[in-house]
């Protein structure tokens, strides 16, 4: 799930993709769903494009327009068939997202899968989202290392992105799912993954200490990343990072370091400024146990 916002300029296409879902996991306590759609409207009325992940949020938020009166884009997450059945059959959905690990273990822990088994999952994730006229973004989890000792490397990433666009996957975001990867790493993957896959649009989802988001966003944009992954206020992240600190890159870090280099995201500062408190709202509201009810 997220929210998406483009910018064209004369010579590029910014695209700053927010992830609520991700950043939804870390809250001890469920959001309820009037409360869900309740902000996620208030982002998209702000001038965001939307993803969602479920059935209600999904069909509330497909009546809400944008400013400039566009219908917002749906992206449903999913982790298995089951999961794309249900996306492709909520009307609402515009585009499929489905995270695919280079990690053996992390495959395991995260779908239960083998490689064979998310690679065939893949194909008909491509083969049904085109049959159904629906997009589709890959995620590349462990793009940028692991914890887990296995095999890894740039290579692996450009074989793994080379094997997503000769399968027909357009949209891929190479994910630093324990924020591990120093700048220099970030523009190493990057870089490889580019290599031989012209046409396809390859963004970042970058997890990092507070104090390193900026240097990680501005390595992607200058090795040549035009899309990029964020959460407001920086809420959420991987629980497998191993590291309380490590979260999701504020979405706010990703605007001001590109602000900085004169590039414009389609965000305003009063926008921003609003989605950020309304984020504050709902981390404050739901980071908290709800206390244990007292005994009659």
């Amino acid at each position: 799930m997220g929210i998406q916002a483009d910018k064209n300029t004369a010579d590029e296409q910014i695209t700053i993709v927010e992830c609520p879902r991700d950043a939804w996991q870390s809250l001890r306590q469920i959001i309820p769903t009037k409360e869900k759609i309740k902000y996620l409207s208030s982002l998209v009325a702000l001038g965001f494009r939307q993803m969602a992940d479920s059935e209600a949020v999904m069909k509330e938020l497909s009546r809400v327009k944008t400013p400039s009166g566009e219908a917002p884009e749906i992206i449903g997450i999913i982790v298995n068939a089951q999961g794309l059945e249900r996306a492709l059959s909520t009307q609402a959905v515009t585009t499929i997202g489905y995270p695919y690990s280079i990690s053996a273990y992390f495959r395991r822990a995260n779908a239960n899968m083998s490689r064979a088994e998310s690679r065939d999952l893949v194909q008909k994730i491509q083969k049904d989202t085109k049959a159904a006229g629906k997009k589709l973004v890959v995620y590349v989890s462990m793009a940028f290392g692991n914890p887990y000792d296995e095999p890894w490397g740039p290579e692996i990433v450009e074989e793994t992105v080379v094997w997503l666009k000769d399968t027909g996957v357009r949209t891929i975001s190479l994910a630093d799912t324990v924020g591990t990867a120093s700048p220099h790493d970030v523009a190493v993957v990057y870089n490889a993954a580019r290599a031989g896959v012209a046409g396809v649009e390859i963004g970042v989802h970058l997890h990092s200490r507070p104090d390193r988001a900026a240097e990680k966003v501005r390595a992607a944009y200058e090795a040549g990343c035009r899309r990029f992954d964020g959460a407001l206020t920086g809420l959420g992240g991987c629980p497998f990072a191993g590291d309380e600190l490590v979260g999701n890159i504020p979405t706010e870090a990703i605007l001001t370091t590109l602000a900085a280099r004169d590039v414009a995201t389609g965000i305003d500062t009063k926008s921003l400024a609003i989605a950020c408190a309304m984020t504050g709202d709902l981390r404050e509201k739901y980071t908290h146990t709800e206390p244990a009810a007292k005994p009659n």
